[in-house]
């Protein structure tokens, strides 16, 4: 049987405010348990929430970089459910009135272009985290509070995706976009971005979609990848074999690389929603969303566009310079220096990136855009060759000194004395004559091991080019 698998993902991102959603509590990471918490978070009762101004404004941000529809009229919900890590026993989201609607994805896998539908983007709070003992002789569990209330968006997809490599795509442009436009940091180790996937699978050509199963439990995209082809296979294999496909909740074991059954969700209650009469309607005028609209940064597919058109760049040097907003601008600012932008995409892509280990935080790395000017300014006046360069660029990132600080201090100067390189160039050939003679019959690729024998004379010091040309003199 020609079988169709049929995806569509829910993606929690954490949005990157100070404070929690209806209160003022911190949203820091790493905080001792129940130290980021008040009575509104932790749902005491006389207590009201009030709508924290910047989580409606990021997730609108969202909303036009992802191409939704932003609704004038939103509301809350209560999301009534047993939530153990939610003390008041339901959640503030949204249901049938978010507060955007539509949008799109777009990918590129297995060499397609697609645009991937969205279903809406609605804002909610966090639970917080169960905590349990791993003490077998004292069983105990605890509750930790300190994420209930911290502003959520859930991205919700439609069922309209067909592979494991689609959703991880899906997903790494998702992250991308949101990183672009700081609303979130969509650290998946942290929790700031979560997800959950729903499969099913039909005959190919058929609309009616399948008996649908969500797995949970996954912390890296290519988890979600992985998840995803090993739930194809074994429901491919159950419909073969005429079994029944249960619609239930699943977890994904890393350790085994499986899904194990969670629940059934034909035993799960349903949620009950009804407008939290705590909470105002959200009313948004079309100005006010237009304004919000004017705030959008340069996105990272206008960016990748505009860096192969304005700086000639290859395709894998403007999508690796565009991975990420931070290293695109630390580019940026070393070609408006007037560096070249070729040479600045190749020094950046393939030797800088090597020391970076987070390329969001380029502000903050050590080797500051200035450094990297400074490296390139140095090569280009011939102080150093780029051999040295390199050299020099691994000293910057274990020292932190400027580049002319470790040319100065570890006498790194290039050779350029045409007397002191023709000297080097001549004690080499005398003491090569076999080599000379190998030349001097035809052999040209022998050349290669002469200028070698000349740069180690000099401690690769000595400008190349004069050695070559001064080489190219002495054979001819």
């Amino acid at each position: 049987m020609d079988l169709e698998a049929v995806i569509g993902l829910e993606v929690h991102a954490q949005l990157n405010t100070k404070t929690k959603i209806f209160c003022g509590c911190p949203t820091g990471f790493g905080s001792e348990s129940n130290t980021q918490v008040c009575p509104v978070c932790t749902g005491m009762p006389g207590v009201l929430p009030v709508l924290n101004k910047e989580v409606l404004q990021k997730t609108i941000l969202a909303g036009h970089a992802l191409d939704c529809k932003i609704a004038n009229y939103s509301v809350f919900d209560r999301k009534n459910y047993f939530y153990p890590d939610l003390p008041k026993a339901y959640q503030i989201s949204q249901f049938d009135k978010p507060i955007c609607i539509g949008g799109t994805v777009s990918i590129v896998a297995d060499g397609n272009p697609r645009d991937i539908k969205l279903t809406r983007i609605h804002m909610e709070e966090d639970a917080g985290k169960n905590i349990h003992s791993s003490d077998i002789s004292n069983p105990v569990s605890y509750v930790d509070y300190n994420r209930t209330g911290v502003p959520l968006m859930e991205i919700v997809s439609e069922p309209d995706m067909h592979s494991g490599e689609e959703a991880f795509q899906y997903l790494m442009n998702l992250r991308k976009i949101l990183r672009y436009i700081n609303v979130s940091d969509c650290n998946m180790e942290e929790g700031s971005f979560r997800c959950d996937v729903n499969i099913s699978l039909r005959p190919r050509g058929e609309s009616k979609l399948g008996e649908k199963v969500e797995v949970k439990n996954m912390n890296s995209f290519k988890a979600v990848k992985a998840a995803i082809e090993h739930e194809i296979k074994r429901q491919t294999i159950m419909i073969e074999d005429k079994e029944r496909i249960k619609q239930e909740t699943r977890l994904w074991n890393p350790d085994k690389s499986t899904t194990e059954s969670m629940r059934s969700k034909e035993e799960a209650h349903d949620y009950r929603y009804f407008p939290d009469p705590d909470l105002a309607p959200i009313s948004v005028t079309d100005e006010q969303i237009e304004a919000m609209r004017a705030e959008l940064p340069e996105l990272p597919i206008q960016k990748l566009i505009r860096f192969k058109d304005e700086y000639a760049l290859s395709d894998l040097d403007a999508e690796t310079l565009c991975s990420s907003r931070s290293l695109a601008d630390y580019f940026e600012q070393v070609v408006s220096t007037g560096i070249d932008a070729k040479k600045a995409a190749n020094w950046i892509a393939n030797e800088l990136l090597s020391f970076v280990e987070n390329i969001e935080q380029m502000q903050n790395f050590k080797v500051t855009h200035e450094m990297m000017t400074e490296l390139l300014q140095l090569i280009d006046s011939s102080v150093i060759s780029g051999k040295i360069a390199k050299t020099v660029l691994g000293r910057m990132v274990e020292t932190g000194n400027s580049p002319k600080k470790i040319v100065e201090d570890e006498g790194l100067t290039q050779v350029t004395d045409t007397g002191a390189i023709e000297a080097m160039v001549d004690e080499v050939l005398k003491a090569n004559p076999e080599i000379v003679d190998e030349i001097k019959n035809g052999k040209d690729k022998a050349k290669g091991f002469l200028v070698g024998q000349v740069m180690k004379a000099a401690k690769g010091k000595a400008n190349p080019q004069m050695v070559n040309k001064i080489l190219a003199k002495k054979l001819s």
